[in-house]
């Protein structure tokens, strides 16, 4: 998926404790995270008795450049946490680039948050209504205020105490001067790893930031764990997963994670590849050449082609130097935008039945242009092929996918669909094979189903004036 249409997931988490280079090793894993979120970027650091937060707006090499970083210098830093930023919960600010800092009655803490709390505007209320004097408009800052509120004098029982009473999807690196807690939702819908890098303990939102910074995996952070990573080493001060089936996000798979990351034992890329062969059984299609969407279609189209026997070709070339910002003031030129992000190349369409392989679709806004944009470069036939199911729900757990009525599948069948979009056909993958794929097992699979392991409670209260609404 290549332009906006409303697919966009918050966040990317870092941690280490026990590296002498903590800020440093945060940064580049940062970089490593960096798909995950691209509006804002940031880091805090502790030298056991006070912690230093800097962040920014933008990538996390202007975010946290050299002159960003400057207050860093000269700290001598046990521990760090990191965070990349998409705005799905709280607006795109630098108040709600994360990680939050608050002086609470415990001490000094700092939060890093990815996912979504789904009791936001109930806990926004009660919170308000107590005399709290909220900075941001970011659910983070509200689990922040409820440990501040505990009765507990220690930030570990406080802490867990505030997790009892929010809820929804969360993977959270919670940092105090001299600790930092990992946090898993009961569901674990989110999610979270934890290595080791020399004598340091590390976690992060995905695999390849360990990889980025030498780091060995050791293991999942547990749905509804909370492990401590202190000067003792690590260990798990608790286990409350949910009851009944639950699990990752099932999109992580089809499109939210990198590549080279893994989940549960099983490589993206590879997961990919098998949903493209399974693709393929489910939807054969007559053709000459399959083409992948870069970059998140592409490792389905490899599969789809190796089953199938088309050959695979890049016929479509991202230009990786145009920015996600980019903004043309004549509307022509804005509707061009598809054409500055991926160029066809016309040698390998031209006359040709090409099978367009994609991650999935939202609005269809894209679908529709990369369509033109292959039949304009002379393309006989396009088939689109979607490796996911189709969406037909929101997401309430930090990814923003949009409201039911502006999603294209909904009501719709796959020859409507294909018709809206100018394919001459349209299949989707399975649930179930979409999560065979991925290595069987329990996936959150809400968006495509409906069926969601947490109540999504602020979808049933009205919006507060000057919330999140």
């Amino acid at each position: 998926m290549v332009l906006t249409e409303g697919i966009r997931h918050k966040c990317g988490v870092f941690a280490v404790f026990g590296h002498p280079d903590a800020a440093a090793v945060t940064r580049y894993a940062l970089f490593a995270l960096q798909h995950r979120g691209q509006e804002a970027a940031g880091i805090s650091v502790s030298d056991g008795r006070q912690l230093t937060v800097v962040r920014g707006t933008g990538l996390v090499a202007e975010a946290l450049s050299p002159t960003r970083l400057a207050p860093l210098e000269g700290i001598a830093a046990i521990s760090a946490i990191g965070h990349v930023r998409y705005s799905t919960a709280g607006s795109s600010t630098l108040a709600n680039a994360q990680p939050l800092l608050m002086h609470c009655r415990q001490g000094e803490v700092a939060v890093a948050h990815n996912g979504n709390f789904t009791n936001t505007r109930v806990l926004r209320q009660a919170m308000e209504s107590r005399g709290a004097v909220l900075q941001t408009d970011a659910d983070t800052e509200l689990l922040l205020h409820r440990i501040d509120q505990s009765a507990e004098d220690e930030l570990g029982p406080a802490l867990r105490e505030a997790l009892g009473q929010v809820e929804g999807a969360y993977a959270l690196a919670v940092q105090a001067k001299d600790a930092i807690w990992l946090c898993r939702d009961p569901n674990g819908i989110r999610p979270l790893v934890l290595g080791r890098l020399d004598n340091a303990w590390v976690a992060a939102s995905e695999t390849c930031a360990l990889d980025a910074v030498g780091a060995t995996y050791v293991r999942e952070v547990a749905a509804g764990e909370v492990v401590a990573l202190g000067p003792k080493g690590v260990r798990s001060v608790s286990l409350e997963p949910a009851e009944g089936p639950s699990g990752l996000c099932l999109f992580e798979y089809v499109y939210l994670a990198r590549p080279d990351s893994g989940f549960g034992g099983h490589n993206v890329h590879l997961a990919r590849k098998e949903m493209g062969r399974r693709l393929w059984q489910q939807a054969p299609v007559a053709a000459d050449v399959v083409v992948g969407v870069p970059d998140t279609g592409m490792s389905a189209a490899v599969g789809f082609g190796e089953a199938s026997g088309i050959p695979f070709e890049f016929g479509l070339i991202k230009n990786r130097y145009v920015g996600r910002t980019f903004i043309q003031p004549l509307q022509r030129l804005r509707e061009e935008g598809v054409r500055l992000k991926l160029n066809p190349v016309a040698a390998v369409l031209l006359g040709r039945r090409v099978v367009l392989v994609e991650d999935s679709i939202v609005r269809g806004t894209t679908a529709r242009r990369l369509v033109s944009l292959v039949r304009d470069a002379g393309a006989r036939e396009v088939h689109l092929r979607i490796a996911s199911p189709p969406f037909i729900h929101p997401c309430f757990y930090g990814i923003d996918i949009p409201r039911r009525s502006d999603l294209l599948a909904p009501g719709m069948t796959e020859r409507t669909m294909a018709e809206a979009v100018g394919a001459d056909s349209l299949a989707f993958l399975s649930i179930q094979a979409a999560r065979e794929a991925a290595g069987g097992g329990s996936f959150c699979t809400a968006c495509f189903t409906g069926r969601y392991p947490v109540e999504p409670a602020d979808a049933l209260v009205p919006a507060i004036p000057g919330g999140e609404g």
